[in-house]
């Protein structure tokens, strides 16, 4: 494990924490966890995207909010629903934060999961003619992202201006960005997929699947086919690979009254999403040794690079502090993490 970040849904609304705890409140709390963390050596802040929900929703703006109080930690999503997009207006505000982060943005990018609203993209403008779900359009609007931040020329110029024959491609733009971006795949073919793309993989919450193995192990084989895949197609750079877990060192009394007594929670989870059987990960609440043994033993974190530990915004700014502060002090390390002296994986996105 070279780097472990923290992923917010980033929910309001009626919580544990006294008094009213509205989107102001969620999305300021989120710059403060974001300063913290990059205070503490964390490496990534990530946030979901949800629409019409009491959820995170416009990363952008709350992205460039962390970025512009903070010096190290990587900026970014898991996942953006492409179905709400405008691909080249995404591409533009992408590339105007990398530059102004100094290249620290990663987005986590893809269909998206199921919704509140029914067909909730077709209220943003966008009609999916072939696919009720909208993933063709989401894969559509994703290649013009892609090909957008990767300089390609993208509308004829005026010849007025530029004379016949002359395309733009968008500004501003940003080296290397095409390299931090990362599609969610819930599934292993579509992780085979995100490796033709060229894009890095972030494995789901949840998978799409149900073979009857464990969350760990179906999680694994997507990985392995994924950068079989990847080897297949000859991009010629390493490409990033996550997985997000909920993961709580159990240090504290009141640790042990969120978390350590949760019937059930240390299984596998199978249910029905969008449709299909599909499989859920445990949640990992123990003592620090006893989580270090048990995350070791994960097969699909023994294959990542960055784990994504999602946080339980609503339990404010010092507490999830705590929960990240606890698993980089008592169980990183033990994993592989190793923090450095201007932040754990300083340049590391941009090198790989």
């Amino acid at each position: 494990m070279k780097a472990f970040g923290f992923l917010s849904f980033g929910h309001y609304g009626t919580g544990p924490i006294s008094g009213d705890f509205g989107a102001r409140e969620a999305l300021q709390q989120a710059v403060e966890i974001g300063v913290g963390a990059d205070e503490i050596g964390v490496n990534g802040a990530y946030f979901r995207v949800h629409h019409f929900a009491k959820q995170a929703a416009a990363p952008i703006p709350l992205l460039s909010a962390i970025a512009a109080r903070t010096r190290h930690i990587e900026v970014g999503t898991g996942v953006i629903d492409m179905r709400y997009e405008n691909p080249l207006h995404l591409a533009e505000e992408a590339a105007a934060l990398d530059l102004l982060s100094d290249g620290r943005v990663a987005l986590g990018i893809s269909r998206g999961s199921p919704e509140p609203a029914l067909r909730g993209w077709e209220a943003f403008g966008y009609e999916d003619t072939v696919d009720g779900k909208g993933a063709e359009i989401a894969r559509t609007k994703f290649a013009r992202f892609l090909s957008a931040i990767r300089g390609r020329e993208m509308v004829d110029a005026d010849p007025a201006q530029f004379g016949p024959g002359v395309r733009l491609p968008i500004e501003p733009r940003s080296a290397g960005l095409d390299r931090r971006i990362w599609w969610g795949a819930g599934s292993r073919a579509t992780a085979e997929w995100a490796a033709e793309q060229g894009v890095n993989l972030m494995s789901s919450t949840l998978l799409t699947e149900a073979t009857g193995v464990t969350f760990g192990e179906l999680q694994r084989e997507q990985i392995d086919r994924y950068r079989q895949a990847w080897a297949a197609a000859g991009h010629g750079w390493t490409p990033r690979v996550s997985v997000s877990r909920s993961v709580f060192p159990i240090t504290t009394d009141l640790d042990d009254l969120y978390f350590g007594r949760r019937s059930g929670a240390d299984s596998d989870q199978i249910g029905i999403i969008d449709g299909l059987r599909s499989t859920f990960g445990r949640t990992y609440a123990a003592e620090p040794d006893r989580l270090i043994d048990e995350l070791r033993a994960d097969p699909a974190i023994e294959a990542a690079d960055t784990l994504m530990l999602t946080v339980p915004n609503q339990l404010g700014v010092d507490y999830n502090l705590h929960i990240l502060e606890s698993f980089a002090e008592h169980v990183a390390p033990a994993l592989g993490w190793k923090p450095g002296p201007e932040g754990p994986v300083e340049g590391y996105a941009l090198d790989h």
